[in-house]
């Protein structure tokens, strides 16, 4: 299956524990192109830049075989930027700056090349946007899947209930499940949001790992204990693109294949997290992945006995 990424290509600069950037590469779709790349997935992004976003960035890409044809260049705009600083646990993080830029006027252009997509992941951004992309679709494709936030449920609640109802994966946090939903236990709030119209819920726990919920279903993975964590920054996007990358390598949207499409997320966004931006995830090979996901099966498989 082919794979369309609709979301933000743009600047970081980070400040952790452990040090500090400049500005360097960062983006919801970056990390999901990069990532859909390691699994050797066809991919396109559709998304904007400003006429200070090097040329190197973009043939990354395209050495990686992702379509950037749905990229537009505005040559007398700058790029969205975000600066932000992690605390100590490296859960909670304050923004320093955040310059959208070209971002607050992205109108996306979906190119021909990418309109038979039969997976659609939506990144983070507003509902509006998102649904305009549907609507720009030929063909509604085989699965959609939405990635929001917290900031969307305060400022554009109605237009987001409009975007959920046409979702059939969702993929947000425990916070924002809570959000949503208004119920504090994440069983019951996995059931309001299906009833919303997503088929299937994914809620992430970050360090904590990740539930899934379709019907009465749950399926739950850990996050891999890691020594070292450098930069969170990324390892969502990573996560989502990792999960709809395997979807789309495999050609299945089923339950049990959405089960290994999680795990492989999570072992995809374990490496993000180990330098900053995207320097590690863009190391990585399809043998690492594998040698990940062998650790996580290590970690997950065991013999109990009932009698």
């Amino acid at each position: 299956m082919k794979l369309l990424v609709v979301g933000s290509v743009a600047f970081d600069a980070i400040e952790t524990p452990f040090g500090k950037t400049d500005k360097i590469l960062g983006g919801a779709a970056t990390y999901i192109g990069i990532t859909s790349s390691v699994l050797a997935v066809k991919s396109g992004i559709v998304s904007v830049v400003g006429g200070d976003f090097p040329q190197e960035h973009l043939d990354m890409f395209t050495d990686r075989n992702v379509n950037i044809e749905g990229i537009e260049i505005v040559k007398d705009g700058k790029t969205f930027f975000w600066s932000g600083k992690y605390h100590n646990d490296l859960n909670t993080r304050d923004t320093l700056a955040t310059e959208v830029n070209v971002l607050e006027n992205f109108d996306p252009k979906i190119p021909e090349s990418m309109q038979d997509a039969e997976i659609l992941l939506l990144g983070n951004l507003h509902p509006g946007v998102q649904l305009s992309v549907l609507e720009k679709m030929h063909n509604r494709p085989k699965l959609v899947i939405l990635d929001t936030m917290n900031f969307w449920m305060d400022s554009a609640w109605d237009i987001l209930m409009e975007m959920i109802a046409k979702t059939d994966v969702i993929t947000i946090n425990d916070e924002e499940a809570r959000q949503l939903s208004g119920e504090y236990s994440l069983v019951k709030a996995a059931k309001k949001i299906h009833a919303m119209g997503p088929e299937y819920v994914i809620i992430k726990k970050g360090e904590h790992g990740a539930l899934l919920f379709h019907d009465a279903k749950v399926f739950a993975i850990p996050a891999l204990p890691l020594e070292e964590v450098f930069d969170p920054t990324g390892a969502g996007d990573t996560f989502a693109g990792g999960f709809a990358a395997y979807l789309a390598k495999k050609g299945k949207t089923d339950f049990e294949t959405m089960k290994s499409a999680l795990i492989v997320g999570s072992a995809m966004a374990s490496f993000t997290v180990e330098k900053f931006g995207t320097e590690r995830i863009q190391e990585v090979s399809e043998a690492d992945m594998y040698e990940r996901l062998r650790q996580f099966k290590e970690l997950t498989t065991f013999d109990v006995e009932l009698q």
